[in-house]
């Protein structure tokens, strides 16, 4: 089975934000306006800057691709065939990208997985947790949606011993969640990686802009990461914050960009929260004549990393479903065996930094860990 599935839709990090609205996002025209070169802002490095080598060192660690999963230990015992799983889908793209993935290993499990949609409304997913309760399966699993949207649910099902497995969300573990992984607490190093890319190619003499979804809390841990090792690598720089609501994604976001910065015109770097919000906005730069601005994107998609390929975005976070889906089923084949699902919770999953430099794939589908099924099937008894 391919580890790789192809895909045209974008898969922008709506696992996180769950809105009914963003699967009305037209596609874009291509984008013809390259981005400012990517290893140079145009000013000299800060002489003697500490913050500037701390900023080099942690981009280098950020632009390496990870070579192995974290979790080492192997699960020790026959894993039990015929679980039958129910993964609550969030309502967009990148959540049946990631049911895929988890589809994908427990296939390799003997498991069975039933896939249950919802259109990412509150109503949907409580309806949604209602058919797991109907089914009495082994585990849920979901991802995107706090516990206040389906806490009732969640109380029977935790009364039931069914263990739920969330990922995505803004919540915390425990008290009918078993498992939480890019939960709040794993998020902040995306604003990290972030900063040392803005500081290393600006030689710590940025003047950035921070666009953000502030309705969307799971991202503030990047965004106050960011801030934080901004200030601490690049001393003196200049940073901006620009809170954009839901309703201008796939509408009028690439003007709100071109306004900014028509009216800033020292800003150097542009940062997105999620690059999403990144959509269109070459083309409308290119048609406003702003040019030399540098890019840089939380969570990668399709469309991004087709700019990146193409020169006109020049980085990204990618995004680690592939591993997060996997670690998931690892986790449930220890429950299901009698083990508790620490040694998964506690792992870190993997991150990277991409550019045109090192960007493994533009088809956004890219797994971080290149043979991350053979780590995870050896950790199973299965190779």
């Amino acid at each position: 089975m391919s580890s790789r599935p192809r895909r045209a839709a974008r898969r922008a990090l709506t696992a996180i934000v769950p809105a009914a609205s963003l699967l009305a996002l037209a596609a874009c025209g291509a984008d013809t306006t390259p981005a400012a070169d990517s290893t140079q802002a145009g000013a000299p490095d800060a002489p003697g800057s500490p913050g500037l080598t701390a900023a080099r060192a942690a981009l280098k660690k950020y632009s390496e691709r990870p070579a192995t999963i974290s979790v080492t230990q192997p699960v020790g015992k026959a894993i039990p065939k015929g679980k039958k799983i129910d993964f609550i889908l969030c309502g967009v793209q990148s959540c049946k990208d990631l049911a895929g993935f988890f589809t994908e290993a427990a296939e390799e499990l003997g498991w069975q997985v039933k896939q249950i949609a919802t259109q990412g409304t509150p109503e949907s997913v409580q309806a949604a947790y209602e058919q797991a309760l109907r089914d009495k399966p082994d585990a849920v699993v979901a991802s995107g949606f706090p516990r206040a949207v389906y806490a009732k649910q969640l109380a029977q099902l935790k009364a039931a011993d069914i263990p739920v497995i969330q990922s995505n969300a803004d919540d915390v573990l425990g008290d009918g969640i078993s498992l939480l992984k890019n939960g709040p607490d794993d998020v902040g190093i995306q604003g990290q990686m972030l900063a040392s890319w803005v500081v290393s190619n600006s030689g710590a003499k940025a003047n950035t802009v921070y666009f953000d979804l502030p309705a969307y809390t799971i991202l503030k841990p990047v965004k106050d990461s960011f801030a934080t090792k901004y200030k601490e690598w690049c001393a003196g720089c200049s940073l901006d914050n620009v809170d954009v609501p839901i309703t201008s994604v796939g509408k009028d976001m690439p003007d709100r960009v071109v306004s900014y910065l028509r009216s800033h015109p020292k800003v150097t770097h542009v940062v997105f929260s999620l690059g999403l919000l990144n959509v269109g906005v070459p083309a409308a730069l290119k048609t406003a004549g702003i040019t030399g601005k540098h890019i840089v994107v939380n969570v990668g998609d399709a469309q991004n990393y087709q700019y990146i390929q193409g020169g006109l975005t020049d980085g990204a976070m990618a995004l680690n479903s592939h591993e997060t889906a996997w670690l998931q089923a690892d986790a449930l084949a220890r429950h299901f065996t009698g083990r508790p699902m620490d040694v998964d919770q506690k792992a870190a999953l993997p991150n990277m930094l991409v550019t045109k430099d090192n960007l493994p794939s533009a088809d956004g589908d890219f797994p971080i860990v290149e043979d991350y099924q053979k780590q995870f099937k050896a950790l199973w008894g299965l190779s």
